[in-house]
């Protein structure tokens, strides 16, 4: 105890050190964050679904090519539609990665067994140069 009291400074930097270590995987959420790359394996060899969570105007802009479309805010509401994928890799994104963790504990509560999201978000997605779809 006396080492701390005399150390008190080192001792609080240490601390701050290990919260600052631990904070990505702690704000993380449920499921890990994969890069685009390896989204693109994941889609390609285990037949991931792709959820988009953005709004509307945001999927029609451009999203990944077969994407389900279900905005964050109504995820809760119509999480019906996704229950034939419980068993499956799903794939969450929105804008820039902040949402889709959001998303993610939604659906890990709802016994999806692999939830991952997009790590950076769409915006990732188009700076990898990978494909959009417009909707027309």
């Amino acid at each position: 105890m006396d080492f701390l009291a005399k150390n008190a400074l080192w001792a609080g930097l240490a601390l701050g050190s290990a919260l600052m270590l631990l904070w990505p995987m702690l704000k993380r959420g449920a499921g890990a964050s994969v890069s685009a790359n390896d989204a693109v394996l994941l889609i390609n060899r285990s037949g991931a679904v792709v959820l988009d969570i953005r709004d509307d105007a945001a999927f029609a802009a451009g999203h990944i090519a077969e994407a389900k479309h279900i905005p964050l805010a109504q995820l809760s509401d119509r999480l019906k539609e996704l229950s034939k994928f419980k068993e499956k890799p799903v794939l969450v994104c929105c804008d820039n990665g902040i949402q889709s963790g959001k998303a993610a504990v939604i659906l890990a509560k709802q016994g999806f067994a692999q939830v991952r999201q997009l790590q950076g978000g769409v915006k990732t997605w188009q700076e990898a140069k990978l494909p959009l779809v417009k909707v027309r």
